[in-house]
């Protein structure tokens, strides 16, 4: 694309790094870099605008001229959803769902021969008095260790993007992983593909409404609950949630498992 932003203004805007970026680059999915710059541009002015002023904007900020069908096909692919339109959100899940939906290449087999082979990840709530947060969990069934965890008050895909940016972030070689998770909007996302597709991650799901096909996280989530939520008396969100990081920092290094 010969109109774009500065690589690095780009990656700030984005918060990724220049490695993430050209890994990008080199994905499958071969509009990511054009959908990035639109993305860039479209959240500097509050997700607000329909694709022909977002059209004008990128004209004016770049010099990209753009044709509006292929601007208006990236949004629609991607998820940019103007923020207060929110009848077209049911639409475009079902599109990411018949389009990202992946077989179960897990399914039931959940030992792995060697590190890396193998990941599982979800996301549970965390809930008290009404109020919720929401912990993002990646976990290699080879060691059962947490590759990665996220906690956030919203339960969107940057809490799935920031939990596998983590996880790629300690983990340098994971060519070759199946990463199982159910059939979530997030997990469905062409967001989500590119950047598995990137990092040569293999993407598997559960059936739709079978928890069993994930059962090691769901089995963790639930003794994190267990030891936590329901094991102390919690005065208030703020403390369960404090209560949870210390649970999961031990977890690595000090918890005893019956299975490893």
């Amino acid at each position: 694309m010969r109109h774009e932003y500065p690589i690095k203004l780009l990656c700030e805007v984005l918060n990724i790094s220049r490695a993430t970026f050209y890994k990008y680059r080199n994905s499958k999915t071969q509009d990511f870099e054009e959908y990035l710059t639109i993305k860039a541009i479209f959240e500097e002015d509050g997700c607000m605008y329909g694709y022909r002023r977002l059209k004008k904007a990128i004209l004016q900020r770049t010099g990209w001229i753009i044709n509006h069908k292929k601007l208006l096909r990236i949004m629609r692919k991607y998820g940019l959803e103007i923020r207060y339109k929110k009848v077209y959100k049911r639409n475009y899940m079902k599109k990411f769902i018949a389009d990202n939906v992946r077989p179960n290449l897990l399914n039931g087999d959940f030992k792995a021969e060697q590190n890396n082979e193998k990941w599982v990840t979800d996301i549970t709530y965390l809930a008290y008095e009404g109020r919720y947060a929401y912990l993002s969990t990646i976990i290699n069934l080879h060691s059962r260790d947490i590759v990665a965890a996220v906690i956030s008050n919203r339960n969107d895909l940057k809490l799935v993007k920031d939990t596998l940016e983590m996880a790629l972030s300690k983990e340098k070689d994971v060519h070759g992983v199946i990463l199982h998770s159910d059939q979530g909007f997030q997990y469905t996302s062409y967001e989500y593909r590119a950047i598995c597709e990137a990092n040569g991650i293999t993407i598997s799901m559960s059936r739709k409404g079978t928890p069993s096909d994930n059962a090691p996280i769901e089995s963790f989530h639930s003794s994190l609950k267990r030891e936590t939520l329901y094991s102390y008396n919690i005065a208030n969100l703020k403390e369960y949630i404090s209560l949870v990081e210390k649970w999961l920092e031990k977890y690595n290094n000090v918890r005893l498992r019956l299975t490893s």
